[in-house]
């Protein structure tokens, strides 16, 4: 993480579901200083994280730029005026909360504001897992289930952003009376492989579940699928899997056989017949992916 000027400062906010990760740090994206606070009303939390900032700046130096790096839905339009709220979201009070304003008028400089998943995959790529390679898809699998895609180094932004989590996967054959979670769709991606819906599921988070249950099969199978519709079409170089869930190294190994399974050998490529172990990978950022990609969205705004 080289810079040319270490006197720069550059403030960090991972916007997450539960926690806000607030950090400064200087040009070479070191962490000089750095807070975890709990995410309750957005009245409360964007205070607590405005007190944090500026006592930070008051010892650290001002910014030159915010990064802001947001659970969503958010409004990534420029011309919008929405543009850094976040939108239609599951987590309750949360819907059209203006985060990018809030600290541009608190602070008086630039904001960079993106997805938590855009400005994960962004931190993968620049200091990560993805350094090696141009086009990579970053997912986090936790309290929801969302994906970065990075093009030729670039976030993908369109009609708004990638939303992977509310596709519709195949059902597994053990998995056919649960309803799902996600208040929009139900059985979505989301609804049926997120924590909250393993929780609701069993009664248990996965790692309290023993290594025969069959879920540990389920959130493979689903996780697969995932997978092989994201490089049938996106065809990134490379999938980094993240989040609380992924935290469990065991389903590695069998996201990437079901991963093969459901391709189909139709793909001829080493990368998705013979070398997954190198194509379906860990976050190389472990936790620090999304605080990290909030420093370059700072970077880039400054």
């Amino acid at each position: 993480m080289q810079g040319n000027n270490v006197s720069v400062r550059y403030g960090a906010l991972e916007a997450g579901g539960t926690k806000f990760v607030c950090a400064v740090t200087d040009a070479d994206a070191k962490i000089l200083a750095e807070t975890r606070l709990p995410t309750q009303d957005p009245a409360s939390t964007l205070n607590a994280t405005c007190q944090f900032f500026r006592e930070a700046f008051s010892s650290w130096g001002a910014p030159a730029a915010l990064g802001v790096a947001s659970f969503g839905p958010v409004e990534l339009n420029k011309n919008s005026p929405h543009y850094g709220h976040i939108g239609k979201t599951p987590k309750v009070g949360w819907s059209h909360t203006d985060i990018a304003g809030v600290l541009k008028r608190e602070f008086g400089c630039p904001v960079g504001f993106d997805t938590d998943v855009n400005a994960a995959a962004l931190a993968e790529n620049r200091w990560g897992a993805g350094q090696d390679v141009d086009n990579l898809v970053y997912v986090t699998v936790g309290t929801g289930i969302g994906a970065g895609i990075i093009v030729n180094g670039a976030p993908i932004h369109g009609l708004m952003h990638p939303e992977i989590g509310h596709i519709y996967p195949r059902r597994h054959p053990a998995d056919g009376d649960f309803k799902g979670v996600c208040p929009f769709h139900g059985d979505c991606l989301e609804g049926l492989a997120s924590g909250p819906a393993i929780v609701a599921r069993w009664g248990l988070e996965l790692a309290s579940l023993p290594p025969a249950h069959p879920q540990w099969d389920i959130e493979a199978d689903y996780l697969g699928q995932l997978c092989a519709q994201l490089t049938a079409t996106v065809s990134p170089q490379r999938i980094v899997l993240g989040g609380g869930v992924m935290s469990h190294p065991r389903l590695f190994a069998a996201i990437r056989e079901r991963l093969k399974h459901w391709l189909g050998s139709y793909i001829d490529r080493a990368e998705v017949l013979t070398d997954t172990e190198h194509f379906v990978v860990p976050p190389a950022l472990a936790h620090r992916s999304g605080v990290l990609g909030a420093v370059v969205l700072a970077q880039t705004a400054a």
